[in-house]
C-alpha cells in the first residue's frame, strides 16, 4: 500500500493518536499520556515521533525519545485494517533514523509481557529480547497511573 505518508507528529495529532492507541490491543494509556505530558514529550524530543496518515486520517504512530545516550520508542501502533503493509516498520525506521542523525545508535522499546503481537513484530525485525535486565519504576505517590 503506497497511498499513505509519514510525517512528524505534532500536538495537533494528539486526539487522533489517542483514539488509535485506545483501539490498539496491547497498548496501555496512563495519566502520563495526557495532552500536557505529550506536549512536553514532543517538545523535549522534537523530530523523533511520527504518524502515518492516509486520506487525512492517522493510521499509525510511534513516539521516539532519547536521554542523550540511548533512544526509546513508545506507543508504536498501526490501525488493524492497515497492518502487514510495512507501515509499522516504516514508522520505526523513520524514528530510528532521526535518532541516528543526532548520534543515538542504540534504541530500546518497552513491550508488555502479554502483548504477543508486539513480541512477534520486534522479533521479526531482529530486535533483541533482553533477559539480562529488569525494569524498576519509581512514581511519586501523588501521581497515579504513571
Amino acid at each position: 500500500m503506497d497511498n499513505y505518508i509519514i510525517r512528524t507528529m505534532t500536538i495537533a495529532d494528539y486526539d487522533a493518536v489517542m483514539v488509535l492507541l485506545q483501539m490498539t490491543t496491547g497498548v496501555t494509556l496512563r495519566d502520563a499520556d495526557s495532552w500536557e505530558s505529550t506536549l512536553r514529550y514532543l517538545n523535549r524530543n522534537e523530530g523523533h515521533s511520527f504518524v502515518a496518515e492516509r486520506s487525512g486520517a492517522i493510521i499509525g504512530c510511534v513516539m521516539g525519545a532519547h536521554d542523550g545516550r540511548r533512544g526509546y520508542l513508545q506507543h508504536l501502533a498501526v490501525n488493524k485494517h492497515y497492518r502487514c503493509f510495512g507501515i509499522g516498520t516504516a514508522l520505526v525506521n523513520q524514528s530510528v533514523a532521526s535518532l541516528k542523525q543526532i548520534g543515538i545508535h542504540k534504541v530500546h522499546i518497552f513491550v508488555l509481557n502479554d502483548n504477543h503481537d508486539a513480541k512477534i513484530f520486534w522479533a521479526k525485525r531482529n530486535w533483541e529480547l533482553r533477559s539480562d535486565i529488569m525494569l524498576f519504576s519509581y512514581c511519586d505517590d501523588n501521581y497515579e497511573n504513571a
